[in-house]
């Protein structure tokens, strides 16, 4: 989870920034020399083929310059494709259309659903998503003429990389510009003993070989609460612990402790302000348990570590090119996302928050903008954020929290999906949508929603705050009915009626 000031740099501090081309920017270290024999030479080499890395490389294809990628072998698209993003988001729709979930309210809460759900059945659903996306993502490297470098990459110097393959082999790649779109992988500790069989990460869930009966989760970030409530609906008791006191600070208050309230329900157990001290195999009783600071020890069939994301900054040997990583492997970059050598640039998880596949596309595509002198916009403070858990949350725009710690007055508007006619024929009631507003001149400031579906609808209230608009939009327009969209005209109606 991001610290609370990375936060509010991105959901209340950020400005509406027009880039132009600067005129008296640097284009790289003075110097560059000539390409060495057999040394390919090409105006930007992106290190990472997912979302940032993709995006940026395509964006400098457009604008005619040579480009190449490198990328670990069969990871085209990079985690987001094969570890993250898309095997989390499939394994969520996989287990809402199998298990049932979306019936409970046609044929009564005990209803068994239409499967029997298991592994195998979300593993060939996964399997075919990710092998779909590899194909989309190659393709459009191939269709835009950027070469492809399979491999582990390490600087040589400040504008030389190096590419080794599995077997040792290697070649040097020389870039003009320079773009580090590494991303990252799951967070280790040496306290804890990984046996990828029973003591897992996130990366090697699969490795389970089922799904265990008890599990205990070590982490209440995004990640682990994503992962936590899949488990949940599965009909697994899930134990998830959290030294912090509350889960996703960042999130609206009551949209957190309704998703709390819901997933409680479900049977999920929260262990928060718990400290995890000692995390192993009882030899006679065959379980795994995670000893906790208070002395309480939770015992279950399999234990998932999910305490965030360790960027792969620290392995590309970043000091040949007069950088470095920080502890957790992170590049630090200025506003144009150019590190301390302004022809070497950082995008997506490997710069830290906020760590979404959609808005490290975004950083890709800007920071290459930038380095060709591309005129550009940027607005991190109409980033939506989705959080893909069961039920999930969607956000654009500012928080309760951050309008009262900044003494801004504001007025609410709340539709509860159970009045909509459209969550009754989805069978989820659970959710709700709420706008932040103005009191006096009505203009929108935040959307939340909670929900299924949210992570589509909030991008209504996205154009609204882009544009400025006002409650008064909602208030006057024709939704389609039935359609989840028409929570924006029912909670416009419930804010203003208490203006």
């Amino acid at each position: 989870m991001a610290p609370d000031h990375e936060v509010e740099r991105y959901r209340m501090g950020a400005k509406r920034l027009d880039y132009s081309p600067l005129a008296s920017a640097p284009v790289g270290i003075s110097g560059f020399e000539a390409a060495e024999v057999n040394t390919p030479e090409y105006d930007l080499v992106v290190i990472g083929s997912g979302p940032a890395g993709q995006k940026g490389a395509i964006a400098a294809a457009k604008a005619r310059k040579s480009v190449a990628v490198i990328d670990r072998i069969g990871m085209i698209g990079g985690v987001s494709v094969h570890t993250g993003t898309i095997p989390s988001k499939t394994i969520r729709e996989a287990i809402f259309q199998l298990s049932g979930l979306a019936f409970s309210a046609l044929y009564g809460a005990g209803s068994p659903g239409r499967v029997d759900i298991s592994v195998e059945n979300v593993s060939s659903r996964v399997k075919a998503i990710v092998a779909r996306e590899t194909g989309v993502v190659r393709a459009q490297l191939e269709r835009n003429g950027i070469v492809v470098h399979p491999g582990c990459a390490s600087f040589l110097d400040c504008h030389t990389v190096e590419v080794q393959d599995g077997d040792g082999e290697g070649i040097r790649l020389k870039g003009h510009k320079i773009l580090i779109a590494c991303g990252t992988r799951p967070a280790h500790s040496p306290d804890i003993p990984f046996d990828n069989h029973r003591i897992v990460d996130t990366d090697h869930l699969g490795d389970l070989g089922g799904l265990p009966k008890e599990i205990i989760v070590v982490g209440a970030g995004v990640v682990g609460l994503e992962y936590a409530s899949f488990m949940t609906a599965l009909g697994a008791e899930v134990t998830l612990i959290d030294q912090r006191p509350v889960v996703l600070e960042f999130v609206d208050r009551q949209i957190v402790e309704a998703l709390s309230y819901h997933l409680r329900q479900q049977g999920l157990t929260f262990r928060l302000a718990e400290k995890v001290t000692k995390v192993g195999i009882d030899p006679a009783r065959g379980r795994v348990f995670a000893q906790l600071e208070s002395g309480k020890r939770v015992q279950g069939d399999a234990l998932v570590y999910a305490v965030g994301r360790q960027a792969n900054g620290d392995q590309l040997h970043l000091e040949a090119a007069g950088l470095a990583a920080d502890s957790r492997g992170k590049v630090k970059v200025n506003e144009f996302f150019q590190t301390d050598l302004p022809h070497i640039y950082a995008a997506g998880d490997v710069i830290g928050f906020p760590a979404l596949a959609s808005t490290s596309m975004e950083q890709g595509r800007l920071a290459v903008c930038h380095m060709f002198g591309i005129p550009f916009e940027h607005m991190p403070n109409l980033f939506p954020y989705g959080i893909y858990t069961i039920p999930e949350i969607s956000m654009v725009g500012q928080t309760e929290e951050a309008l009262t710690a900044n003494k801004i007055p504001y007025a609410v508007g709340i539709a509860k999906y159970s009045e909509l006619a459209k969550s009754m024929m989805l069978g989820d009631e659970t959710g709700m949508l709420k706008l932040l507003f103005d009191p006096e001149t009505h203009k929108l400031l935040g959307v939340h929603a909670l929900g299924q579906r949210s992570t589509e609808i909030i991008h209504i209230g996205q154009a609204v705050l882009f544009y400025g608009g006002s409650v008064e939009y909602f208030h006057d327009m024709v939704f389609n009915y039935p359609t989840l969209a028409e929570a924006y005209k029912v909670a416009a109606f419930n804010g203003l009626n208490r203006v």
